[in-house]
């Protein structure tokens, strides 16, 4: 891969260079960088550039590259050559349909987590048909998880918690450019809940092992929040954690689920049922096959 004095990008001195030659030339510089997905990261960072997107985008794609954003195209596509993400570079993430302000506070929110949020739907509209269960997430990052809930069922009652001041910010923000009822708290893992009734307990926790961190992809080991990876020697500490802290709520809640990592759903669905709260244990895959979820289930 080259490094960042390798990749220091300058547009062609073509003065009529076309939107679609733009692209062209930044992916392809993008990748001789060693960037992965170079042509969808330079559209995503050209629509940011032009304030495009969709069919407005592609119906410019034959116009002249207009001069005035040369520059910060140049600067911004030299950031992700740089190994910078470009959901950190424009700012904001799509989640569940909805669009989500991300900074280097928080993960970048991922595909595989909307699953984990529509099993959590299906399950909670079927033990709660008609009710209005207290829902928490712990881990709340950018709020992907805990907005979508509240956005999707606004009568359900939403809150999040996490141990950083600068992400909570992150999620505020989300949960009102949203229009999302969110009780957003401070603190580490379940402490901030004590004494609360909580029927939904979801969590996206850090689970890489800490000794696995450094070798991550460059993208997230040196730009996303590490205290948002490591999940401690085995991965596993925040799911004993909040387990072990289950005493402190009012009574352990009817549904909760969790992601992790490759490999890890036998060891926390294990975990689960060692509690002994949930009669139905359920291993939830993502799109291809792997197993990212595990959900406890009490009728």
């Amino acid at each position: 891969m080259g490094n960042e004095r390798d990749c220091v990008y300058r547009m062609s001195p073509e003065r009529n260079m076309s939107v679609r030659e733009a692209l062209v030339e930044a992916s392809s510089f993008l990748g001789s960088c060693g960037v992965l997905e170079p042509q969808h990261n330079a559209r995503l960072l050209l629509e940011h550039v032009l304030g495009l997107e969709g069919t407005a985008f592609y119906a410019a794609l034959g116009d002249s590259f207009p001069s005035s954003v040369r520059e910060e195209w140049e600067r911004i596509i030299a950031r992700k050559a740089a190994g910078e993400p470009a959901q950190y570079i424009i700012g904001r993430q799509e989640f569940y349909g909805r669009p989500f302000a991300v900074s280097p506070s928080v993960l970048i929110p991922r595909p595989e987590t909307e699953l984990l949020v529509e099993a959590i739907l299906q399950h909670g509209d079927r033990l709660w048909p008609s009710g209005a269960p207290q829902a928490l997430d712990i881990g709340a990052g950018s709020g992907a998880i805990a907005v979508t809930l509240a956005a999707e069922r606004p009568s359900w009652r939403v809150a999040a918690g996490d141990i950083s001041a600068a992400a909570l910010k992150v999620a505020t923000h989300n949960a009102a450019a949203n229009g999302a009822a969110v009780e957003f708290r401070e603190g580490d893992l379940l402490a901030p809940f004590v004494g609360t009734a909580v029927d939904i307990l979801v969590s996206n926790p850090p689970y890489i092992p800490a000794a696995d961190i450094a070798g991550l992809q460059p993208e997230v080991r040196d730009h996303e929040p590490r205290m948002a990876l490591d999940g401690g020697p085995d991965g596993l500490g925040p799911y004993r954690a909040m387990l072990e802290q289950l005493g402190l709520l009012q009574a352990p809640p009817r549904l909760i689920g969790f992601e992790l990592g490759m490999g890890q759903a036998r060891d926390v669905a294990g975990l689960l049922a060692q509690a002994g709260h949930w009669k139905n244990i359920i291993i939830v895959p993502d799109l291809a096959g792997i197993e990212r979820h595990v959900l406890g289930v009490s009728e």
